[in-house]
């Protein structure tokens, strides 16, 4: 039994598919299959039931799984020590982001992390907030961009930059007549993301609402919502970063009475050994944003 079986086994586990666990390994798939038969004879035991296209885990697959992920997260954590003894700034860091911020936040980023780190690869990964912690907690991540707190002894996380939310309103509303806009205003007919989006609860919260306008609406995205506004449906709250994104929509911004808005944070495991990496990551994040979301929220005046 050795460490690479051990994560064949794993990759076959979460694809469900020898040929997509092969591509993920970076193996052929009779390679793997090999593989997996010669584990299977040393354990004893079958661990993948197989039939057509699809593959599931065994009875004794799923109860020796969290055995082999252990083992395997052990391994990694010995060379990321090893690592990071030689130089804690080289390797591969593992970033999970939510939705909401992925696809504004890293375009402005990775050119500034390949300059100030270019020998550190960041891996993205974009997924929900409980997800996200999910992978972080399964070691499964490395770190996490996050916007709320997170809870329990092992996990830390710092601040990285303060985020305001925008109001973000179809060109006719009458709202789009005011310079400021108060929340509760946008109470009436705002529009926000589907259940499990941290944006959700925080536009909710802001505006004084458990709930918002068209119970059938289940956007996934700001862009769903953003397209909403912009045919007139409803309002919505947006984060500073997106405001480009909106108003190439044609949709009109303005900033908010209360100022309410988001702090954006990177999490990462408390006993993670290259907490210099993480450090380093945030760092340049922080200085790259030091003061663009705050330009963004007076932009939408």
């Amino acid at each position: 039994m050795n460490l690479r079986d051990l994560r064949y086994l794993l990759a076959v586990a979460e694809h469900g598919h020898f040929g997509r666990a092969a591509e993920a390994c970076g193996v052929s798939q009779p390679t793997l299959s090999v593989q997996i038969r010669k584990l299977e004879g040393q354990l004893g035991v079958a661990l993948f039931e197989r039939g057509g296209k699809t593959v599931a885990p065994t009875s004794a697959c799923e109860r020796l799984i969290g055995h082999v992920r252990a083992a395997v997260a052990e391994a990694d954590a010995i060379l990321a020590v090893a690592g990071s003894l030689r130089d804690p700034l080289a390797g591969r860091i593992r970033l999970g982001v939510i939705p909401t911020l992925a696809p504004y936040l890293l375009p402005l980023v990775f050119a500034p992390l390949r300059d100030a780190l270019p020998h550190l690869e960041v891996e993205p990964w974009e997924d929900q907030t409980a997800a996200l912690l999910d992978r972080l907690r399964g070691h499964e991540l490395d770190a996490a961009l996050l916007a709320t707190d997170v809870d329990g002894p092992d996990l830390a996380s710092q601040p990285l930059f303060a985020e305001p939310f925008l109001a973000a309103l179809p060109p006719e509303h009458p709202l789009a007549r005011k310079a400021m806009v108060a929340e509760a205003e946008l109470a009436r007919d705002i529009l926000v993301l589907a259940d499990g989006h941290c944006l959700r609860d925080q536009a909710l919260a802001a505006c004084g609402r458990s709930e918002a306008l068209g119970g059938t609406l289940r956007a996934v995205s700001i862009s769903t919502l953003l397209n909403m506004v912009a045919a007139g449906y409803g309002t919505t709250l947006i984060p500073a970063l997106a405001a480009g994104a909106a108003e190439d929509a044609g949709i009109v911004l303005r900033p908010l009475a209360a100022r309410v808005g988001r702090t954006v944070r990177i999490a990462w495991r408390a006993h993670f050994p290259r907490r210099a990496a993480i450090e380093a990551v945030g760092e340049v994040i922080a200085a790259r944003l030091r003061g663009f979301a705050q330009g963004a929220a007076k932009g939408a005046v």
